[in-house]
C-alpha cells in the first residue's frame, strides 16, 4: 500500500513538473527575465572577454549590472563580480587584471580585480563620481570623466553644490538654450576629461574652462575619445558653440587637447560644420580615422570615413558603399552605408564595422586602400566588435533572441556562439517566426517589412481557415528601423504572446536602405511614409491570408505616435479597430516650441515655424482631429522633453471631448521611454489589454 502511494505521489510530481515546464507564450515577464549582455572587451592575451550582464530586480524595481568572463573559445563562461552594488565598464590592464566602475564604495569609482580570483580593491577615491574611464598605459594613468562647473574645478564644484543645497530658494535661472535635454534640466555642470595617476597621483582637468560635455550628451560614450600616439594628446568629440546655438546646430567637431594640463587645444575638423565623431587611430598610430557627415544640422545624414595623416594633416575621404547580393530580396542598387564602431586590424588598412543594412545591423569590413566593402555576417543586430587572432567577437541579437556573444572568422565562416545565458529561458517561451517581405511603395520603390507569425501558427491551421488579429507597428525616428533585433520596449514577440501577429514596415525615411531612401521623408512626414504603410498593410494581408483584415490594430511611439495621430485623421484610419499612441506629437507647430533639439524639426519641416515656406502645417494631426473615431490608448512620460507630455495630454483631450473611447496612461517618472521594470509591466499590460479588448 505504501509503495502504491509513493508511486502515485512520484507520478504526480513528475506530471506537475512537466506542466510547469510547458512552454508558454512570450510576455513582458519573460522579456524582463532576460540577461542583457553588453560591453565585451578582450584581454591583452586574447584568451578572455570581460562583459557586462544586466539583470532585472523586480522587488527593487531596478536593474543591476555585473561583470562576467568568457573564454574566447567558448569553453568557459563565469560570473566575476557578485556585489549587490552595480559593476560595469570593464577595462583590461596590460598585466591581465581588470578595472571596472562600481558603486560598492558609496560613490562611482574605479575598482580592480584579478580575474583569477580574489577581492576587488578601490583604485580611486575621488570626491566626485567617475562617469567613465579608460587606461593610458604610456602615462600610467586613468583617463576619466567627472562633472564639474566650468572654471571652478573639483573643489569649487563641491563648494557650489553645498551652497545650492543650503539655499532654501529653488528657482532655476537660464539665459540660453538648451535649458533641458532629453530628460534632465541643465544645472551648469559639464562632463570634463581628467587624467588621474601618473607620477603625482593627482587628477588634472584637461579642459578646465570649457563649457561643453565630453562625452557628448545624452548618448555619447568613450567611443568619442581616442589617445594619440605617445599619449601627448587626447582626441575627443565635442560641440563648442556660443550662446544658444547648440540647440539648433549639429556641428560636433573633433578636438585634440594636450595631456600636460596646459589646456592647449586645437580643432581638427573646423572646416566641416556637420557632425564629426568616433575618432580612432590605426594600430601603427600613423592615421586618425573618424566618421563625418556632409550636411550641417541634419542628424540623420550618413557617415563616411575621413582619414587624416597624423604627421602631415593630409586628409582623404572614403565613402562606404556596398553592393547587395542575391540573398537581399531583390534589392537592385548599390547601398551607401553609415558605419559605426570601427576596429582596425593589424594590417592598418582593414576596418571592421557595423551598419544598418536592409532591416539588419550587419557586420562588414572595408579595405581603406581600395574602398572595397565586404559583408561578413548578415542577419541580426551586431554590436561591440572586438578583434581576435583571425576572428571577430561581437554581440548578436535577433527577433527571437537577446544579445549573446559570438565569434566568426574574418572571412565570414565558422560562426560560433560563445555565451548562452538566455537559452534555457527562451526554451520555455513560445515565440513567433519572423519573416521579411518586400513590396512596391511610394514612387514604385522597393520597401522592406517584417512579419512575425503567431506563436501557435501552423500551415495546417492556416490552411484550415484559422485567422489571427494583426498589430501594425510603426517605428519612431522617423529615421529608424523596425528590423531584426530583440527590443526591450517595442518587441513584436510581446504582441505575438498576446495572441497577435505583427507587421512592421520600414517606410521611406527608414535607415539601412541608402541615404536617398532616408532623405525621402524630410518635408513629407504625412504622404510618402503613409503611402508605404497603406501599401505595406495591403501587401501583408494579401501575402498572408491567415491574417484577419477585419481585426487590425496599430501601435507606435515617437514619430510612430505622430503617425498614429496622423493616420487617425486620414481615410486609412478606417482600417483599424484600435490605436496605441505613445509619446507622439499632436501639433507639430507647438511641438517645435516645446522640444529641445531644434535642429531636428527645423530640418524636417524646412526652417522655423515663423519662416516663410516652412511645413509645420502641411501634415499636422491637430488639424484633422475632427475625423477621429478609433478607440485610442495614449501613453506618455512626464520626463519626456523631446516630445513633451502636453502633446499626449492634448491627444487624450481631443479624443474624449469628441466622445471617442480612450484611455490615458501617464508615467510621472519616465522619459521618452518606459524603463523601470514595474512600469514596463504596467505599460505592456495596458497596451495588450487595450488591443485585445477591441479585437475580441
Amino acid at each position: 500500500m505504501k509503495l502504491r502511494v509513493l508511486l502515485t505521489v512520484c507520478l504526480a510530481l513528475i506530471a506537475a513538473s512537466a506542466i510547469a515546464q510547458e512552454p508558454h507564450p512570450f510576455s513582458v515577464h519573460d522579456m524582463l527575465a532576460m540577461d542583457r549582455v553588453g560591453s565585451p572587451v578582450v584581454s591583452p592575451d586574447g584568451e578572455w572577454a570581460a562583459f557586462t550582464v544586466r539583470s532585472t530586480d523586480l522587488e527593487a524595481n531596478r536593474s543591476r549590472t555585473d561583470i562576467w568572463l568568457a573564454s574566447t573559445d567558448g569553453k568557459t563562461v563565469k560570473r566575476l563580480t557578485t556585489h549587490e552594488a552595480g559593476d560595469w565598464n570593464p577595462v583590461w590592464c596590460l598585466n591581465g587584471h581588470l578595472f571596472f566602475l562600481s558603486t560598492r564604495g558609496g560613490s562611482t569609482q574605479i575598482w580592480a580585480i584579478d580575474p583569477a580570483g580574489g577581492e576587488a580593491t578601490a583604485m580611486t577615491d575621488l570626491p566626485l563620481d567617475v562617469g567613465g574611464f579608460t587606461v593610458v598605459p604610456e602615462l600610467r594613468s586613468f583617463l576619466l570623466t567627472m562633472e564639474v562647473y566650468p572654471g571652478l574645478g573639483v573643489q569649487g564644484t563641491l563648494d557650489r553644490d553645498a551652497a545650492i543645497e543650503a539655499d532654501p530658494a529653488t528657482g532655476m535661472v537660464y539665459d540660453e538654450l538648451m535649458f533641458r535635454h532629453w530628460d534632465t534640466w541643465e544645472d551648469g555642470k559639464r562632463s570634463h576629461l581628467f587624467l588621474f595617476g601618473g607620477e603625482t597621483g593627482e587628477y588634472i582637468d584637461l579642459m578646465p574652462d570649457l563649457d561643453t560635455d565630453v562625452p557628448t550628451r545624452p548618448w555619447g560614450g568613450f567611443e568619442e575619445i581616442a589617445v594619440a600616439p605617445g599619449a601627448e594628446e587626447i582626441i575627443f568629440t565635442a560641440k563648442i558653440l556660443p550662446g544658444s546655438q547648440p540647440a539648433w546646430s549639429t556641428d560636433y567637431d573633433i578636438y585634440a587637447v594636450k595631456t600636460d594640463g596646459s589646456g592647449d587645444m586645437r580643432c581638427l575638423t573646423e572646416q566641416n560644420e556637420a557632425w564629426d565623431t568616433e575618432p580612432v587611430f590605426t594600430p601603427d598610430g600613423k592615421t586618425l580615422v573618424y566618421l563625418a557627415m556632409d550636411r550641417p544640422d541634419f542628424e540623420a545624414d550618413r557617415f563616411h570615413l575621413e582619414l587624416m595623416d597624423w604627421a602631415t594633416g593630409e586628409m582623404r575621404r572614403l565613402d562606404v558603399v556596398y553592393t547587395p547580393g542575391e540573398d537581399d530580396l531583390g534589392f537592385d542598387r548599390t547601398l551607401d552605408l553609415s558605419p559605426h564602431g570601427l576596429q582596425f586590424s593589424s594590417d592598418n588598412r582593414t576596418a571592421y564595422f557595423t551598419a544598418g543594412c536592409l532591416g539588419q545591423r550587419s557586420l562588414f569590413k572595408v579595405d581603406t586602400k581600395n574602398a572595397k566593402v565586404t559583408r561578413i555576417h548578415k542577419m541580426g543586430r551586431h554590436s561591440g566588435l572586438q578583434l581576435l587572432k583571425g576572428r571577430i567577437m561581437f554581440g548578436l541579437q535577433h527577433l527571437q533572441s537577446p544579445t549573446e556573444l559570438h565569434t566568426i572568422k574574418t572571412g565570414g565562416s565558422d560562426l560560433k556562439q560563445i555565451t548562452d545565458l538566455n537559452g534555457d529561458k527562451l526554451a520555455q517561451t513560445l515565440m513567433g517566426e519572423p519573416e521579411q517581405f518586400t513590396f512596391r511603395g511610394w514612387n514604385d520603390e522597393l520597401v522592406f517589412a517584417y512579419v512575425v507569425k503567431p506563436h501557435d501558427w501552423t500551415a495546417e491551421k492556416a490552411a484550415a481557415g484559422q485567422k489571427w488579429p494583426v498589430t501594425f507597428l510603426v517605428h519612431g525616428g522617423p529615421q529608424g528601423s523596425f528590423g531584426n533585433d530583440f527590443h526591450y520596449r517595442w518587441n513584436p514577440q510581446a504582441y505575438v504572446g498576446a495572441g497577435f501577429t505583427t507587421v512592421a514596415v520600414d517606410f521611406h525615411g527608414s535607415t539601412g536602405y541608402g541615404q536617398d531612401f532616408t532623405d525621402a521623408i524630410s518635408g513629407h512626414w504625412g504622404d510618402r511614409p503613409l503611402e508605404d504603410l497603406e501599401k505595406g498593410l495591403a501587401a501583408a494581408l494579401e501575402n498572408y491570408p491567415w491574417m484577419d483584415g477585419e481585426r487590425v490594430v496599430a501601435s507606435g511611439a515617437s514619430y510612430g505616435g505622430y503617425m498614429i495621430n496622423w493616420m487617425h485623421g486620414q481615410p486609412f484610419g478606417r482600417n483599424f479597430r484600435a490605436f496605441v499612441c505613445h509619446d507622439g506629437n499632436l501639433d507639430e507647430r507647438m511641438a517645435y516650441f516645446d522640444t529641445e533639439e531644434l535642429w531636428f524639426p527645423e530640418w524636417e519641416h524646412g526652417g522655423t515655424p515663423w519662416a516663410p515656406g516652412s511645413g509645420y502645417g502641411t501634415y499636422n494631426p491637430a488639424d484633422y482631429v475632427q475625423n477621429w473615431h478609433v478607440p485610442t490608448l495614449v501613453a506618455h512620460g512626464a520626463l519626456d522633453y523631446r516630445v513633451v507630455d502636453t502633446q499626449g495630454l492634448s491627444t487624450f483631450t481631443a479624443l474624449r471631448r469628441q466622445g471617442v473611447p480612450a484611455r490615458l496612461l501617464y508615467f510621472p517618472d519616465e522619459n521618452h521611454w518606459v524603463l523601470k521594470p514595474r512600469n514596463s509591466i504596467q505599460w505592456h499590460d495596458e497596451v495588450m489589454g487595450w488591443l485585445t479588448r477591441w479585437t475580441e
